[in-house]
């Protein structure tokens, strides 16, 4: 009898890693605007090597009353009231992501997403304070929790910038298509799967392990199931 092929709820214990980037209107959450959100999925093969999957995005409308730094917003290139820019609510916005993470978290049987970022505090940040602006009960996503790829890049390369990590895990990087949501997702999802790609043999050897420890009790409150 064949072994079964390794699932994504066992690789981070329930958690569907989500790769996230956000373009915004300044450093402050609480007042500045998000302008692009953009989640790629991860998927897991039969022989547990993780790759980026599809990507979702975005452009998002100031929320009223919203803060736009120019300095920000020169080096994100967006002009939020450009003619032909179509963008939609935060709440329409979070809705279409969101209800894209959701099916993926049923399809690969886990029991919620975690955000993954380049510092991810900012992203997560960012989504959370959408998130009750726009009054959202269901957001799949832990809300404190979050995988961040300036420290794994920084234990695996030394490097905690994206794009001289993504050199050095040689993975192709273009200065030009930078600062795009989607493309800073796409890339730190490449380098979130090439990390653990590289590190699969520590986590084969720490499952071999925990199979004859002690079972501990699970301290992390917020495993149970995102709301549906």
């Amino acid at each position: 009898m064949s072994a079964q092929p390794p699932l994504m709820r066992d690789r981070f214990r329930g958690f569907l890693p989500v790769v996230v980037d956000v373009e915004t209107g300044g450093f402050v959450a609480a007042t500045d605007a998000l302008l692009e959100i953009a989640a790629v999925l991860v998927t897991i093969d039969g022989e547990g090597r993780l790759a980026r999957g599809a990507t979702i995005r975005e452009h998002v409308r100031p929320f009223e009353g919203a803060r736009l730094d120019p300095a920000s917003l020169a080096v994100n290139g967006i002009d939020p009231w450009h003619p032909l820019r179509i963008a939609s609510t935060e709440a329409d916005a979070l809705g279409n992501v969101f209800r894209e993470v959701r099916k993926a978290v049923r399809e690969q049987e886990c029991t919620r997403a975690i955000l993954v970022g380049h510092n991810a505090s900012f992203d997560l940040g960012f989504v959370n304070a959408a998130v009750a602006r726009a009054g959202i009960r269901r957001n799949p996503f832990h809300p404190f929790s979050c995988f961040d790829t300036a420290t794994l890049a920084g234990v695996a390369y030394g490097q905690t910038v994206l794009s001289r990590a993504a050199q050095a895990a040689g993975i192709e990087w273009s200065a030009q298509e930078a600062h795009s949501a989607a493309y800073d997702a796409e890339r730190t999802a490449d380098l979130f799967c090439e990390v653990c790609n590289q590190f699969r043999p520590l986590y084969q050897a720490a499952i071999e392990r925990l199979r004859t420890a002690e079972p501990a009790e699970d301290s992390n409150p917020l495993l149970e199931p995102a709301p549906e």
